[in-house]
């Protein structure tokens, strides 16, 4: 059913470069429409030259809020005024908030959009009952590592191919993180709750990952951050050999619902599978 505006509505959207394969736009309106919203959520996509000049002109309120995908997480966190703990911790910011005064909040819920994927897909999984391996050392892995930190994780593992890399992010988020190169992932796997692929192998066209997901416990959880595929080739592995999985769709809708929430100041209703909705635009089938 299509909604008429009024000169009330409330409007937020999301900025990238390119933005126009985000589904954001998707979850949010099918959230406002089941609400009977007087809203909206619409993209931009400002050349990457242009996304300071397009938030300062955004000061003051003529739209809610916008959510931030790449390229412009940390430039985001940089023009805000106030940040949130977790903006502050992850070193980038996928929310900005537009007060009537002027000033703009930064915050990030990537965070708590992963740790709902696994409450989610892995019932029971506990966040401070095992160390966490992550896959990666960029924007992403920070994110993540920061969001399993704050959770409780009694040891986060950074694993990456540049061991320099992995040392730089696990020394700026303290004591409770490491760094290790990728030879040795099966030690770093022994003992692992959780492994994350916080890097882009696995997407279309891209290789996956060689890691040997064998050596972690039968109960740990392998999550890939990566959608599409929805079962990317580190999944598939993970299953294969009897672990539980969780999917990077998840994490996109668990960190959609407290930005929909802060934009429009309710939850979205129950009831709206936006899941289903975006296996079908992106052209995919539920995981077995």
């Amino acid at each position: 059913m299509s909604r008429s505006l009024t000169g009330a509505a409330r409007v937020a959207g999301v900025v990238g470069a390119p933005v126009r394969h985000s589904l954001s736009p998707l979850i949010h309106n099918a959230w406002i429409s089941a609400a009977g919203l007087d809203a909206a959520y619409v993209p931009f996509s400002p050349p990457e030259s242009g996304f300071a000049a397009l938030i300062e002109g955004l000061r003051g309120g003529a739209i809610v809020g916008l959510n931030v995908t790449l390229p412009f997480k940390e430039q985001a966190l940089a023009l805000a005024d106030a940040r949130s703990a977790a903006a502050e911790a992850a070193g980038a910011a996928n929310l900005l908030l537009f007060a009537s005064d002027g000033t703009i909040r930064a915050d990030n819920t990537d965070g708590t959009g992963l740790l709902a994927a696994f409450a989610e897909q892995a019932p029971g999984f506990d966040p401070r009952a095992a160390p966490v391996v992550i896959l990666g050392a960029g924007g992403a892995a920070r994110g993540a590592a920061a969001a399993f930190v704050a959770a409780g994780a009694p040891e986060v593992r950074i694993l990456n191919r540049t061991l320099a890399r992995a040392q730089s992010l696990a020394d700026s988020l303290g004591d409770h993180v490491t760094a290790l190169g990728l030879d040795q992932a099966t030690g770093a796997f022994a003992d692992a709750g959780a492994v994350i692929n916080a890097t882009s192998a696995g997407l279309s066209g891209q290789g996956g990952l060689d890691v040997p997901i064998k050596s972690a416990p039968t109960d740990c959880v392998v999550m890939d951050m990566v959608y599409k595929p929805l079962n990317t080739p580190f999944l598939a592995q993970a299953q294969a050999e009897g672990r539980r999985t969780v999917d990077g769709l998840a994490m996109l809708i668990g960190q959609a619902v407290p930005s929909f929430t802060a934009f429009f100041g309710v939850l979205p209703p129950p009831g709206v599978d936006v899941r289903a909705l975006a296996l079908e635009t992106l052209g995919l089938k539920e995981r077995s």
